[in-house]
């Protein structure tokens, strides 16, 4: 029997007796693991080869894992630091606790993340209590990563939160290679799936998914073997030459096989979020709206006082906005700021009171990072930004915003915000509520609900809820309502203006089906989510 070479290499390295993956067999016959996979296939085709298939997962730390096997997962380090400073007994300043457990950058937003993910305490109005009765020594997330780099190094096990890793044989443990799950010397047996999924969706681990194929000889195989095989040259393209010189009709060209494996290639993609914003500005442009942009920072007169905010509300301290220490703003039209104040002091026409509390131009014009984009839209209703507007008038942004929210399932410290106002005559809450009901119908979402709310600068005001996909949940997608007097009078506003924040980040929930805000962005985002996440159009 005459064969293909790699063919003939593959047959004489099989045994009748031993299953061998493919990638030991072709090491055996001297091939490349392509090449053998190729010849394996086919020669299973002739009936020669048995061919099994076994699921395999393998899981290997990521720069970021190996790191915190020596200096341990953030909130351990945060748990430990406030359990010191006496946390377990009374809160303390969350700041003091971060500075004493040497968090660093992003590492602050993890360990706030899972600190009460966890059950380690809780946090409250930028106070931290810690659970005397938790266990972080056995936290199994930190258990999990020093088990696969000891096994990795060849060390004993170490402490959970890494403290003794680097001290194994003197090498550091972020040279931790990788484990298969389900071998007989599987470091990670009994360490729960869902801590495996949980350190997969931190990036604190890989998982590589892959199909391990084991080859026998079969009957015929033994057989021809014994009656002898021979090596039949073969060529795998066709040249010039050969059709010249008419070769080409007397060799035996390599056959294809479609079916080999071949490497994941993961090419780049529009974020969920970005696709989202972008499906989310050509819907308003279709609907006629103009977009306006802005400044990040900005003087907390166009993103509070304007908005009839009390400057002792406490939404405008320090535990709810991110102050800057930089000089304060200094071009605010005097006009306006006057204006403003007394829309503070003593309210806007006959029925208007104001609020009676202490009212500061130097407060106003402090800078800080913008909770809301409403302060576009103040800059736009008021001429300061492209001139005076006459209705109608429609504008809209999607822009980011920065809030001192406790991160969860639905809250971001950043996140992206839906602005949107429209000016015209004789406007109503219907016209608010139809705008609505158009605008999410093009993303599919039909069963949009109200529920009447409060804010300082819109009357009447709503919130808007959508239901979620796969929980069924009504999570809030947005607030809005009817600017109120207060608002528009200083800015020299005579029609109405209806107004309205919405989420993008929990609209894409809706559209995605992500059950947490966080999948989709920030330290924690879920990158195979992402990665298989269909398109928004």
């Amino acid at each position: 029997m005459k064969l293909p070479e790699p063919q003939v290499a593959v047959l004489n390295a099989a045994s009748a007796t031993e299953e061998q993956p493919i990638d030991r067999l072709a090491q055996a016959a001297g091939l490349k693991p392509e090449t053998a996979t190729q010849a394996v296939f086919e020669l299973r085709d002739d009936g020669l080869l048995d061919v099994a298939e076994t699921a395999s997962t393998e899981y290997e730390l990521t720069e970021e894992g190996r790191a915190y096997v020596d200096a341990g997962l953030p909130e351990v380090r945060l748990y430990r630091a406030a359990v010191d400073a006496g946390a377990d007994e009374e809160p303390v300043q969350m700041g003091q606790v971060i500075g004493a457990a040497d968090l660093d950058g992003p590492e602050v937003d993890i360990a706030l993340a899972n600190f009460g993910r966890k059950g380690y305490g809780n946090i409250d109005s930028g106070e931290l209590s810690a659970d005397g009765d938790a266990d972080a020594g056995s936290d199994p997330e930190a258990v999990a990563l020093v088990a696969l780099a000891n096994a990795a190094d060849g060390a004993g096990a170490g402490d959970a939160d890494g403290s003794d890793a680097a001290d194994t044989d003197g090498s550091d443990a972020g040279d931790a290679g990788s484990a298969g799950v389900g071998s007989d010397e599987d470091p990670l047996a009994d360490v729960d799936d869902d801590v495996l999924d949980q350190l997969v969706s931190r990036n604190l681990l890989d998982r590589h998914e892959r199909t391990v194929r084991t080859v026998t000889l079969t009957d015929a195989g033994v057989t021809a073997l014994m009656e002898g095989v021979e090596a039949a040259e073969t060529v795998d393209r066709l040249t010039p030459e050969m059709l010249t010189s008419g070769e080409w009709r007397d060799v035996e060209f390599t056959e294809y096989n479609v079916e080999a494996d071949a490497p994941e290639v993961r090419g780049g993609k529009t974020h969920v979020l970005r696709q989202t914003a972008e499906r989310v500005k050509d819907v308003l442009v279709g609907m006629g709206f103009q977009e306006m942009d802005g400044p990040h920072a900005d003087a907390d007169f166009w993103i509070n006082d304007c908005l009839f905010m009390p400057q002792d509300h406490p939404a405008r301290t320090h535990w709810d906005r991110f102050a800057l220490d930089v000089p304060p703003i200094e071009d605010l039209p005097e006009d306006l700021v006057d204006n403003v104040e007394r829309a503070h002091r003593e309210g806007v026409g006959e029925d208007g009171d104001g609020y009676h509390s202490p009212w500061s131009e130097d407060f106003a014009r402090a800078i800080a990072l913008r909770g809301h984009t409403t302060s576009l839209s103040m800059r736009y209703l008021s001429g300061t930004q492209i001139g005076d507007l006459e209705p109608p008038q429609r504008y809209f942004s999607v822009e980011k915003v920065y809030r001192n929210d406790t991160l969860d399932a639905t809250h971001l410290l950043e996140f992206f915000q839906i602005e949107g106002w429209v000016m015209a005559e004789d406007l109503s809450v219907r016209d608010l509520m139809g705008t609505f009901v158009e605008f999410y119908e093009q993303f599919g979402i039909t069963d949009v609900q109200f529920k009447p709310h409060y804010n300082p600068y819109t009357e009447p005001s709503f919130e808007l809820f959508g239901r979620h996909p796969t929980t069924g949940e009504l999570i809030e997608i947005g607030n809005s309502g009817m600017f109120r007097d207060e608002v528009l009078e200083p800015l020299g506003v005579e029609h109405d203006v209806m107004a309205w924040g919405l989420a993008l980040e929990r609209l894409a929930m809706l559209t995605t089906g992500a059950e947490d805000i966080r999948d989709l962005h920030g330290t924690l985002a879920d990158l195979d989510f992402l990665r298989g996440a269909e398109a928004t159009y």
